[in-house]
Formats: C-alpha cells, structure tokens, sequence
C-alpha cells in the first residue's frame, strides 16, 4: 500500500492555513503545521516530510532563514515557498538559500496543487535507488530477501525477521552512503514521528554479529553519530 506523503505547511495567517491544510488533505496529503519558524524547525527534528511549504512571512523568524537553517543542518526535503513579495530578486534569494520552487501570493489553488505534487514525484525518484534483487552476497556473506535468510560468514543459516529483511536491503541499496535515522524509521516501521534510535543500534549490532569477522571492528556496518548508519561495500 502507499503511504500518503506528508506535507509540513508553514503559514501563520490562519485563514489560508486551514485552506491549504483542507485542500491538501482533500488531495490525499498528510498536513503537519507550523505556524512560527522555530515551530517549523521543531517539526523537521522530529518527523520526516516529503515536502515543506513555507510562507515567507512570519513572525520570529522568516521563512527564508528557517530555509537556510534547514538546509545547514543537510536536510534536503523538497521546498515550496509562499510569498506576498513579487520581485525577482525575492525570488532569487529564496531560491539561493535553498528552496526549490517559488510561488507569489495570491496564487491559484490548483497550481499549487500541481506544484506540490511535482516536487514530491521528483523526490520520490531521487530517494528510490536502484533496487537489488532477491539474493545479495559480501564477504562470505549471502542474504535471500525473500526468503528472509542468511547465509554467515561460518557457512552457518540463520532466519531475519522482516524489519531485519528490510533495513538490510535499505542499508545496502543506498551502499556506501548514511541512511539517516528517520528515513530508516520510516521505511522500516512506518513510523512519521520516531521513537528510540536504539533499536535501530541493536538491529546494527545484531547484523555485526551475523556478518563481520570481527564485530568490534565493522567493516560493512557502521553507525554515524547523531545522523544515521551506513553500509559499506569496500
């Protein structure tokens, strides 16, 4: 089944944010909001969001900077900027901190509609890596997806259970890169607000068991503090 992507909405002026909230529902969306910068910056902490539309301005802090502050800390979910400024050079800006699309208020509903989809595609198609087939060896490792088993390094099988199944075949389609926690929370668990990372670590900890010669030293598993796990192919 696919899940409905979510959309943080960043709007302060209420009126329009119930607007767009119930109309992006009505398309089938998933609406969080925020109606404050640092409220904004909080949701992004804690959730996963296919895309964030921001107004430009609000109070505290504009959309602009919370733009920047989201890209400074390397998350790079798609965003939409709402703004009442016209001019190129408001356009340019927003699109230099970092936003990916730009629309002026007052704009017609249904561009925004088609612009919020656009993006979330893009995304998607970005996000889906190659995928790996059924069977996939390293080392002397030799994993079966489908069947949810494994073969070790001792020649010896052990059976995965489908979170296991799932976060390995995540970490090894996006090989040699950091899979951040909430992304794994989401694929893996479902989860759109996540809970512990620790049980992400015992899951990485079991896979050292299983697969490593030596699991104080990993060579294919490896946490990276306060971001996410990776594995590594070399």
């Amino acid at each position: 089944m696919n899940t409905k992507a979510s959309i943080l909405l960043v709007e302060d002026e209420e009126n329009l944010h119930e607007a767009l909230k119930l109309n992006l529902e009505l398309e089938g969306y998933e609406v969080t909001s925020a109606y404050d910068g640092a409220a904004a910056m909080k949701a992004i902490q804690q959730e996963y969001f296919d895309l964030i539309i921001m107004d430009v301005m609000l109070p505290e802090m504009d959309g602009i900077h919370v733009t920047e502050s989201i890209r400074l800390n390397n998350n790079d979910t798609p965003i939409l900027i709402l703004s009442a400024k016209n001019t190129s050079a408001d356009r340019v800006l927003g699109l230099k901190k970092g936003a990916d699309d730009y629309l002026t208020k007052p704009f017609n509903l249904e561009e925004l509609i088609l612009r919020v989809q656009k993006l979330i595609e893009k995304n998607k198609k970005l996000q889906d890596k190659e995928t790996i087939g059924d069977h996939y060896s390293f080392g002397n490792n030799t994993i079966d997806f489908r069947a949810q088993e494994a073969i070790t390094k001792t020649g010896e099988k052990i059976q995965l259970s489908k979170k296991e199944s799932m976060l390995l075949k995540l970490l090894i389609e996006n090989r040699n890169e950091v899979v951040p926690r909430e992304k794994i929370l989401q694929v893996v668990w479902g989860y759109n607000v996540y809970p512990t990372t620790r049980t992400i670590d015992n899951f990485i900890l079991n896979f050292r068991k299983y697969f490593e010669e030596d699991s104080r030293n990993p060579k294919y598993f490896h946490s990276v503090r306060a971001v996410g796990y990776k594995y590594t192919d070399s």
